[in-house]
């Protein structure tokens, strides 16, 4: 008779992640990150980036602490060109050396999505065969993993903390959770980092080309993603101990 897996034990996760947070919480993002990489999760974290228009300062951070820290990158097979030369024009400038492209289950897209166009009448289940699924699977090895997540951005991020925990145990480390938009700009700026090729085209903040769109002048940064749909995020955030956190 096969064992059984244990269950994760959620409880204990959480507590964990509020023990995290009390005792390194209150670190600037730079601090953060190198307590995280180089001692609370050595050896045992991953960065998750989308190589979209504020990726590029997470990204600097974690290469100035260790450049072969694994950086998952999900290749939904939607994205736009530019976000692919952007990826490659950032890993070239920061001299990342472990980054995995990760992509979804041809056989299961081959049945749930066999035009490519379930994104029009379905796109949280898009999202959870091009994004979630694959995400989890990329993400079995490790303890925990480091998110770009910001509470400038609204909705429930307005109360996000610097760690969290996963149903799933692992937890969840968000470096720049307490840093505002003038800050990111001004970090762009400081260290000359590339931005990406579409926010100049009113771009804001980018996903797959399907589902993406220009934010009109004066609106929210995230407003061009599912636009039309009643939808603002993709799912890998969702749920977290049964909270959805974004």
């Amino acid at each position: 008779m096969s064992a059984v897996p244990a269950r994760p034990d959620v409880a204990a996760a959480g507590r964990d992640a509020r023990t995290l947070d009390l005792l390194h919480g209150d670190l600037d993002a730079p601090d953060l990150l190198a307590r995280a990489i180089g001692d609370l999760f050595r050896g045992r974290i991953a960065l998750v980036s989308s190589f979209g228009t504020e990726s590029a300062v997470l990204l600097h951070l974690a290469a100035s602490i260790d450049r072969h820290l694994p950086v998952i990158f999900l290749d939904t097979g939607k994205l736009f060109e530019e976000t692919h030369a952007y990826r490659q024009t950032l890993i070239a400038r920061l001299g990342l050396t472990d980054v995995r492209v990760i992509r979804p289950d041809p056989a299961r897209l081959g049945v749930a999505d066999p035009d490519g166009r379930l994104w029009r009448h379905d796109p949280d289940r898009c999202c959870a065969i091009r994004k979630v699924s694959p995400l989890a699977a990329a993400l079995a090895p490790f303890a925990a993993w480091i998110t770009g997540r910001k509470r400038f951005q609204g909705g429930a991020r307005a109360a996000l903390p610097a760690f969290e925990a996963e149903a799933s145990g692992r937890i969840k480390v968000n470096p720049l959770a307490g840093w505002n938009f003038e800050r990111i700009e001004a970090y762009f700026d400081a260290h000359d980092l590339p931005r990406h090729p579409l926010e100049a085209d009113g771009f804001l903040s980018v996903g797959c080309l399907t589902c993406t769109a220009p934010v009109d002048a004066g609106g929210d940064r995230r407003s061009g993603r599912w636009a039309g749909h009643g939808k603002t995020e993709c799912g890998i955030h969702l749920p977290a101990l049964g909270v959805e956190q974004e």
